[in-house]
């Protein structure tokens, strides 16, 4: 298993991560995902290096930004 976190712009609430969560929870090879709207990230789990473009794809259908 490889944890990945990843910076993302604009969350502010619980259904915001929410939201993160669930877009990313489908990238392919993904195996969980929580997304931390104080922290400003979202923990990406997964069995193996996650396509960066392909999470921030995935923030960006929730309607936010991947950042760095």
């Amino acid at each position: 298993m490889t944890t990945t976190t990843f910076t993302v712009q604009g969350m502010t609430c619980g259904h915001c991560e929410a939201a993160v969560a669930k877009e990313v929870s489908k990238v392919a090879g993904v195996s969980g995902a929580v997304a931390s709207a104080d922290a400003g990230t979202v923990e990406v789990t997964s069995d193996g290096p996650v396509d960066r473009a392909a999470v921030a794809d995935a923030v960006a259908e929730a309607g936010y930004e991947l950042v760095g």
